[in-house]
């Protein structure tokens, strides 16, 4: 019986990031609170760039964000917003997304799965996902509960089981 397989990856759901976008725009340029105040948020390429007249604003802009992110199933894990900064009379966020696993991170899950995993486990680290075989099915099921249980400062997703 051949082996069996899955990949472990980080990876931003692109679609729903701009669903998010749209919704956040939406909202802020509805919302009461937000008129008249030149609050906004763009996007240039992959990153989006709050601008507001007060600090708190411009993390309130950046809150109706993450909340749209939340909503559409986009880990927060994966956003990258700096503080916000001042420049002229506009505060400024830059936000950007995360994406893929480094191989330092790579190897913690690694270590990880090895240490406390089946010994049936084997893992193999392929540029910015990791993959891990078994022969037994159970056994990667057991890997994928001990990956998900663990607390990572990036998010994970489970690809390519077969």
């Amino acid at each position: 019986m051949a082996d069996s397989s899955f990949d472990i990856v980080s990876e931003v759901d692109h679609m729903e990031v701009d669903n998010a976008f749209n919704q956040a725009e939406r909202e802020i340029s509805t919302r009461f609170d937000f008129k008249n105040t030149g609050s906004k948020i763009e996007k240039s390429g992959d990153k989006f760039l709050i601008e507001a007249d007060t600090e708190e604003r411009a993390k309130a802009v950046l809150e109706v964000f993450r909340d749209k992110l939340v909503k559409r199933q986009v880990s927060l894990k994966h956003l990258d917003p700096t503080e916000p900064e001042l420049s002229g009379k506009i505060y400024k966020i830059s936000c950007a997304f995360k994406e893929g696993i480094s191989t330092e991170n790579a190897k913690k899950i690694a270590k990880l799965l090895r240490d406390e995993g089946p010994k049936s486990l084997k893992t193999q680290i392929q540029g910015e996902t990791l993959r891990v075989t078994s022969k037994d099915r159970d056994d990667l099921q057991t890997a994928i509960a001990l990956v998900k249980a663990g607390t990572w400062e990036f998010a994970v997703q489970f690809t390519n089981y077969r």
